[in-house]
């Protein structure tokens, strides 16, 4: 039985997992992105395995919110699929989620470095460094893994909603970033970002191993984008 999700979710979930290799983020199928209808109770994921060339709307897969079962289909979804049910089920927030293997945040996370805030660049999305979560322990790994990574994440943030909004991504140790937003487009979004900052970070280093910013400027950066009082960008043309 086909389970309907609000219109045009399908779409924006296809379009963001085929920007995934346009913008680099991800080597073969090394990626996924999902997006949520609270309303229906379901999210849409990429399937398991398929390259993104081949990738068309009825290869998406639906899930239940509830208990990860694959309502709508005819493939398996994404083996990540547990960890985003996981960020949903914590986070009331978010929209979509995106996992990508990219390269440079990828280094941090094998290195289990937080991506630091060294400048304007990272302060413009993210209210604070991109933090990475401890190992998962052998018990973690070997039973409902996918599950518990998601765990990590909001065990990280302290299952905080405002925390989430203010800094969308996290390192899971030794694997990789999660990004997420309001909508799927966004989460990828903030996933170009991570990498991007990550690039920035890894350079800066290797110039200066120590370069703290002046946190009022980093704060000045963030919340003229965000919050209240924000003014950077124009707001959306109205039909």
């Amino acid at each position: 039985m086909t389970v309907r999700v609000r219109d045009g979710l399908r779409q924006e979930v296809l379009d963001a997992n085929l920007t995934i290799p346009q913008v680099g983020l991800a080597t073969l199928t090394w990626g996924n992105v999902s997006g949520v209808d609270r309303e229906a109770g379901v999210f849409v994921i990429k399937p398991s395995g398929v390259p993104y060339e081949d990738l068309g709307l009825d290869d998406l897969v639906t899930v239940r919110l509830s208990d990860g079962a694959v309502v709508d289909g005819h493939l398996r979804p994404s083996t990540d699929t547990e960890t985003h049910r996981c960020l949903y089920l914590a986070f009331p927030s978010i929209g979509g989620v995106t996992h990508t293997h990219s390269t440079r945040a990828v280094a941090f996370a094998q290195a289990r470095r937080d991506i630091p805030v060294l400048g304007t660049t990272h302060a413009d999305t993210f209210n604070g460094p991109i933090p990475v979560t401890p190992d998962l322990t052998a018990e973690q790994c070997a039973k409902d893994y996918e599950y518990n990574t998601g765990r990590v994440i909001v065990d990280l943030l302290k299952e905080d909603d405002q925390r989430a909004v203010e800094v969308p991504a996290a390192l899971v140790a030794n694997h990789g970033p999660f990004t997420w937003g309001p909508s799927a487009r966004k989460s990828l979004e903030h996933a170009i970002i991570c990498e991007a900052v990550a690039d920035i970070a890894l350079h800066t280093f290797a110039l200066s191993p120590t370069a703290p910013p002046p946190p009022h400027l980093l704060n000045r950066h963030y919340t003229r984008k965000h919050g209240p009082d924000a003014y950077y960008g124009n707001p959306a043309p109205t039909s």
